[in-house]
């Protein structure tokens, strides 16, 4: 399989929305056997986050920081569960660029912070099948 010059290059992580790190945790580290990484608070994005390592991926478990916090108002309305796929890329600002240049819309024109010093920017769900994509950049 060949892959194109700018196309994702894994899947860094998928976000599971969680009222609770510490009531979720226990089943992933102590059901699933998958090794806590880091707990983090990411105020940008209104969550505290936790990382967990499942091969060269990652979950990332989120946690409301407020009832204002976009994950706060996404348990609210659908519950707990996924929230997103992130596509690990290379250039983000460039990524970004070529998608909207393909009519597809963006939560964020440009990157914002994101944990771990990632920079991360999502795609609209409305453009992309109901599915929240978020473009991951790590150095």
């Amino acid at each position: 399989m060949e892959y194109k010059e700018n196309s994702p290059k894994k899947i860094d992580h998928i976000g599971i929305a969680v009222s609770s790190l510490e009531e979720a945790l226990p089943f992933y580290e102590s059901k699933l056997n998958i090794p806590l990484l880091g707990i983090e608070e990411v105020p940008s994005q209104g969550v505290k986050v936790a990382f967990l390592k499942i091969g060269e991926s990652k979950i990332e478990l989120l946690e409301p920081l407020s009832a204002e916090s976009p994950i706060a108002k996404f348990i609210e309305k659908r519950g707990e569960g996924i929230h997103h796929i992130a596509l690990g890329v290379d250039n983000i600002e460039d990524r970004i660029e070529e998608i909207k240049s393909k009519g597809v819309a963006m939560i964020n024109n440009e990157p914002v912070p994101g944990a771990g010093g990632a920079k991360v920017g999502f795609i609209h769900p409305k453009s992309a099948g109901g599915i929240l994509y978020e473009f991951c950049e790590k150095k």
